[in-house]
């Protein structure tokens, strides 16, 4: 089914955007500062992508995507960095709109990041030669430190958001990575990541949704405030 992938996006979209209009929160309104973030951020991303496609890290299985590709990206890959992002990011103003009390305290997230910056270094240094390990933990480190830095404590509540993302991201990925259907839409390269999967999700794209979505907020919470201003 050739249009799979992008329908998989679409859906994954559709309701979060509809609802942006809605009245009382109306997510809408920020949307400079959303499109602006997440903008930048895919740019990053998507070189990356290229890179790794390249070189074998992983791939797309031309079963489930149109055929129309820029930098040998399927379009829907590239649309994925836009569509996937908006809709994780929605759902995270969305629970700081409704439950405006759910930060977790500084003496947790302070001590427990550090910790996770600790394991993930070690698991850098131990995994050198795999590429998709190596370079997702240095994203996912510096976006920790950048959490830890940040006046906004916006890890604070995102830590808490990411928990709820995950539902619908284990639906999407794990459609993506060959979950509920014959072959994987993207596959991986084994030889570049730990082979250590949630059902075909490769545990790495957890700190991969982690990090890119954490940047594009740490971003929106900035531009906001310059708009504020």
């Amino acid at each position: 089914m050739e249009s799979l992938y992008l329908i998989i996006l679409l859906l994954s979209f559709s309701i979060p955007f509809a609802y942006s209009f809605e009245k009382k929160m109306h997510f809408i309104k920020h949307w400079k500062a959303v499109l602006g973030s997440i903008s930048i951020v895919a740019i990053v991303y998507i070189v990356w992508d290229v890179i790794f496609t390249k070189i074998g890290v992983w791939g797309f299985n031309p079963t489930y995507y149109l055929g129309i590709t820029i930098f040998n990206l399927p379009i829907e890959e590239l649309l994925f960095f836009f569509l996937i992002p908006y809709a994780s990011i929605f759902i995270h103003y969305s629970l700081q709109y409704f439950f405006p009390k759910a930060k977790l305290s500084n003496k947790f997230v302070v001590p427990f990041t550090w910790v996770f910056i600790a394991l993930l270094v070690v698991l850098i240094a131990m995994n050198m030669g795999k590429l998709y390990t190596q370079i997702n933990g240095v994203f996912l480190v510096f976006a920790l430190l950048l959490g830890l830095l940040d006046k906004n404590k916006t890890l604070h509540r995102f830590y808490i958001s990411y928990m709820v993302i995950l539902i619908p991201f284990a639906i999407v990925n794990g459609i993506l990575t060959g979950s509920f259907i014959d072959e994987p839409i993207v596959w991986y390269n084994n030889v570049e990541n730990l082979g250590i999967r949630f059902f075909t999700i490769p545990v790495e794209d957890f700190g991969y949704a982690f990090s890119m979505l954490y940047f594009s907020v740490f971003l929106i919470e900035r531009f906001k405030t310059k708009t504020n201003d």
